[in-house]
């Protein structure tokens, strides 16, 4: 085995008791969360919040019930005028794959909201896993996103960032490859997000491109264990020194890998700060809006939306 095959993620513990803002624990992880996107544009969490087994249990049941549904039915979960929150699922060129969304998923009323869609009697059990999750999800989303504001030295602007942010949650399926040899799940891509929080049962499939082209598999099948990913968004933020990564899903087994990923989208123009512009750093990007990104081809490059 090569070296570069080798290379694996960082992993940071977010499980301190003493991880709160200003103190020793804070200062050093927030050091070690910019140096990670820095250097690989992802890295994995350590984050027991999560981890009981009646919410791990609950909410992969759940997503199990949710894709065990009929066709007919999942083909419902539609946002008009939202790209890519919808049902995507029976494509050709990535028959493994199934996914839905839930707008404003970290709130009770976006997820009852696609409940109600799929289940016009109602699914209390399933509301209240994802509800759950969700917020643990939001949670640590928030305290990566501080940490990256406060390591830029501008953690003023973080309240207003972080008050203007909308949470996509987007729940995943990929069955069991039928071949002998690992098969797509999902294609490459980077995300459209500020930055993606994803979580999933034991079944190991994705994949992360590095700064040399080389493909990496990242383990993060136990309980404990989130991935943070930058999306285009933290790139155009942070004018370049963050990239987001592209990722893939290869399937090898026989186990159905199910996922969430929660998105986070600032609702507004979103610009690089003055303090990340200087000679080493001229500017990269215009201004733009992050909902409107949406819009934009997915496969598209972020450069040839906002790019100076």
């Amino acid at each position: 085995m090569s070296s570069e095959e080798q290379v694996r993620l960082p992993v940071l513990d977010f499980t301190k008791e003493d991880l709160k803002p200003g103190t020793n624990s804070w200062l050093s992880t927030c050091k070690s969360v910019r140096h990670a996107f820095e250097e690989h544009g992802c890295f994995v969490v350590v984050y027991d919040k999560a981890s009981s087994d009646d919410l791990q249990n609950g909410v992969f049941s759940s997503l199990k019930e949710l894709f065990d549904l009929p066709t007919e039915t999942k083909m419902k979960n539609i946002y008009e005028g939202k790209p890519l929150k919808g049902y995507v699922g029976k494509h050709p060129k990535i028959p493994l794959h199934e996914s839905m969304g839930i707008d404003e998923g970290t709130t009770l009323q976006g997820i009852q909201c696609f409940v109600q869609n799929m289940w016009p009697n109602g699914n209390y059990q399933f509301c209240t896993y994802l509800l759950e999750y969700a917020k643990v999800s939001e949670e640590l989303n928030g305290m990566v996103s501080r940490m990256i504001f406060e390591s830029y030295g501008m953690v003023e602007h973080y309240d207003k960032f972080i008050g203007s942010t909308s949470y996509l949650l987007r729940v995943l399926a990929h069955k069991a490859s039928k071949q002998i040899m690992p098969e797509l799940g999902f294609v490459s891509h980077t995300d459209k997000s500020f930055t993606t929080i994803l979580h999933q049962n034991h079944v190991n499939a994705l994949m992360v491109e590095t700064k040399n082209g080389n493909w990496i598999h990242v383990d993060f099948s136990s309980p404990t264990s989130f991935v943070v990913m930058a999306g285009d968004a933290l790139m155009v933020w942070s004018n370049d020194r963050i990239k987001s990564p592209k990722h893939k899903v290869v399937m090898n087994g026989n186990e159905t890998r199910y996922s969430l990923g929660l998105f986070a989208f600032y609702k507004g123009i979103l610009e690089v700060p003055e303090e990340l512009v200087d000679d080493e750093h001229p500017l990269q990007y215009k201004p733009f809006d992050h909902l409107a990104l949406l819009n934009f081809t997915y496969s598209a490059n972020i450069k040839d939306y906002c790019g100076v």
